[in-house]
């Protein structure tokens, strides 16, 4: 084999390696783009009128950015722009009323991500969940956090 052969051969398998190690995304979504409307992907109005099945009043937070994309406890891809949330203790698939202490805004969402355990706080949102009880602006707010249903998803 001639230097030239063996330089282009050479060159070829290093391209191949270099190629092979490059960075993949580990999780696809199924939808070549996120929404960026409000919409629910489950339907939640038939909770309207329901009981509390618990009842908790404490703080919550908003996460967006740095998870939007991101594959959630339950499984789904996070969409900063829709509603849900996470909490440290609710199984998957819980259905919540979140109501903004300080405005009286209501939202009934669906726990479909689980936040770490903090004292602090007792529930995150999305960003989408967030806008919707206008808290933006505070970033933190009270709210009362009232079971509707209990999930059966992994807790």
């Amino acid at each position: 084999m001639t230097f030239f052969k063996l330089h282009i051969l050479l060159s070829l398998l290093l391209i191949i390696i270099l190629n092979a190690c490059s960075s993949a995304p580990r999780f696809t979504s199924r939808y070549k783009e996120f929404s960026s409307g409000k919409t629910k992907p489950y339907d939640l109005s038939s909770y309207k009128n329901a009981e509390a099945l618990q009842t908790v009043i404490g703080v919550a937070s908003y996460y967006a950015d740095e998870f939007h994309g991101k594959i959630t406890y339950g499984g789904e891809i996070y969409d900063m722009y829709k509603f849900s949330a996470a909490h440290p203790n609710y199984q998957m698939g819980t259905i919540v009323r979140v109501t903004n202490l300080s405005n009286g805004k209501k939202i009934i969402i669906r726990i479909n991500d689980k936040m770490p355990f903090r004292p602090d706080r007792i529930i995150d949102l999305s960003y989408g969940t967030a806008e919707e009880l206008d808290m933006i602006q505070a970033g933190i707010t009270e709210v009362k956090v009232e079971v509707l249903e209990w999930g059966t998803g992994k807790k």
